[in-house]
């Protein structure tokens, strides 16, 4: 079994940062893509940021020059650095992780979500 915990969320006041974690744990082989996303009230769930095992990463345009996706292998954690924020940022954000594991089995995966609120 895998379990994926988010951290970080909170108020925070327009233009402000937060740090979101997402340590992933239980019988885990490996780990592919980690990634964020973002559902506000009465909206689709969308991508905010994603990145490979490799260190490559995309963002939606929305988040581009103000939000840094990074991970540590090591810890199987994924980090979302959020800065300048925008009252449109306020949302549940979410972790996601296409994780093998043991037995050799390949999944997605979901955090249970962590509010971020921006106020203006």
């Amino acid at each position: 079994q895998v379990q994926l915990v988010e951290s970080g969320g909170g108020l925070v006041q327009a233009g402000g940062s937060l740090r979101l974690s997402c340590a992933a744990s239980g019988s885990i082989f490996s780990i592919n893509d980690m990634g964020w996303y973002r559902q506000a009230p009465g909206k689709q769930r969308e991508l905010v940021a994603a990145i490979s095992s490799g260190g490559n990463t995309n963002y939606a345009d929305s988040v581009k020059g103000r939000f840094t996706i990074s991970r540590d292998n090591a810890k199987n954690t994924v980090y979302l650095q959020m800065s300048s924020l925008k009252p449109e940022d306020t949302a549940a954000y979410y972790c996601n992780a296409n994780i093998i594991t043991i037995p050799l089995r390949r999944g997605d995966y979901w955090g249970q979500g962590t509010q971020v609120t921006v106020s203006s």
